[in-house]
């Protein structure tokens, strides 16, 4: 019985220096968060940049009039503006609602090769070998609202010199449901205070897959390929080649989430095998070439990348808590109930700067929920086959 409880005192002991580890180095994010500017300078002078906007999408007639509507009102010169939608495998009237409302649009029919990536890279050949003149591309998501500003802020910063920004994926939804107010939560530590600590420490802020503005350079010279997370992959690649993502926290991309966890639950099991798939591809070059070059950019990327969720973290330090008080273990308790602490701390400082509304603080109570769901995603995906191939998410109601 004494071995039996010093094993189990042992194996928290464990846990709780590797959640220590976690933690930490989410509170100094949160620290070198305060203390970047969110404000991108203006530019002296009229905006250059020629962008051409990409938006792929996959049977979303319905969403994508609204987002081609956003990006006609953009407060940018028409004519410095391009936009192009990629009708990737569609089966509806994508492509006809994209040309009604005045897009370029290019329709791909390939079932082997399906997905963002693949879309991207076709069309931004199509380009290459097209006669349109232009300085930089945006991909945009086809249920996406763009904030009037988007690509001014994008313009000034790339005329500092950036060559990759990533700008703040927002949820559009949060009101619809518990579950959408959730994943704002979520999006407003992972795409808003973690990019600008990122920043803050000098590293790349990282790519979220919706707002992310490339020079054509950059875009020409680095393929997206098929991940089911392009762009956890694309990061990966770029870093590894020497760029740095840059994060504009007042360049704002707005996009629906699932209402239900029900409807969420395809969209998770990509995002999480993704991860995993790219953790393995990219995990330990990332590691190996950040001690070889010396580099903090890419040491950070590599720990950014195989770090579990929040979810799954503050999950853990909860079962280590209630495990360390039915041990009677004091020592254990106190350093559990300190990490939760921290935990909440992270999460309350990333709503506070993204200056959500109280209808996330709100959602709050149903955590303990999305925590033990998606620690059974987790469970799936560990021992259980994982999805190989894209499938598209239902994200509100559609008639």
């Amino acid at each position: 019985m004494q071995m039996a409880s010093l094993l189990g005192s042992a194996v928290l002991f464990a846990v709780e220096i590797l959640l220590t580890g976690i933690v930490g180095y989410w509170i100094v994010l949160t620290v070198a968060a305060l203390f970047v500017a969110r404000r991108t300078p203006d530019r002296p002078g009229d905006p250059t940049t020629r962008f051409v906007i990409l938006v792929p999408a996959y049977n979303e007639e319905q969403s994508l009039p609204q987002t081609l509507a956003s990006i006609r009102s953009l407060d940018y010169p028409a004519g410095l503006v391009g936009v192009h939608v990629v009708a990737d495998n569609c089966s509806d009237r994508t492509a006809e609602t994209a040309r009604a409302s005045g897009a370029t649009v290019h329709e791909r029919f390939d079932k082997e090769h399906r997905g963002k990536g693949y879309a991207l890279d076709w069309v931004l050949r199509r380009l290459e070998e097209g006669s349109e003149a232009y300085d930089a591309c945006v991909v945009v998501d086809a249920d996406s609202v763009l904030s009037a500003n988007f690509l001014r802020i994008i313009d000034a910063r790339f005329f500092r010199g950036e060559r990759v920004i990533q700008g703040y994926y927002a949820v559009r939804n949060p009101e619809r449901s518990w579950s959408t107010a959730l994943r704002a939560v979520a999006l407003a530590l992972r795409h808003y205070l973690r990019p600008l600590g990122r920043m803050g420490l000098g590293g790349s802020a990282g790519l979220m897959g919706n707002g992310m503005a490339i020079t054509k350079m950059v875009a020409c010279q680095h393929s997206w390929g098929g991940s089911l997370t392009e762009d956890v992959a694309y990061h990966a690649a770029l870093v590894l080649a020497g760029e740095r993502v840059t994060f504009a926290p007042d360049a704002v991309v707005y996009g629906d989430m699932p209402e239900s966890l029900k409807t969420a639950r395809s969209q998770n099991e990509r995002w999480e095998a993704g991860r995993w798939e790219v953790m393995r591809r990219y995990g330990l070059p990332l590691v190996c070439e950040a001690f070889r070059r010396r580099s903090f950019v890419i040491l950070e990327t590599a720990a950014d990348l195989l770090l579990p969720p929040l979810s799954v973290v503050a999950g853990t330090a909860v079962a280590c808590l209630l495990g360390a008080v039915i041990a009677g273990a004091p020592f254990l308790t106190g350093w559990a109930l300190v990490i939760v602490t921290a935990i909440a701390v992270h999460v309350l400082c990333g709503l506070i700067l993204a200056r959500a509304p109280m209808t996330l603080y709100r959602a709050l109570v149903f955590a303990p929920v999305l925590v033990l769901w998606k620690l059974a995603l987790w469970v799936r995906l560990v021992f259980g086959r994982r999805p190989e191939t894209w499938v598209r998410t239902t994200r509100t109601p559609e008639s």
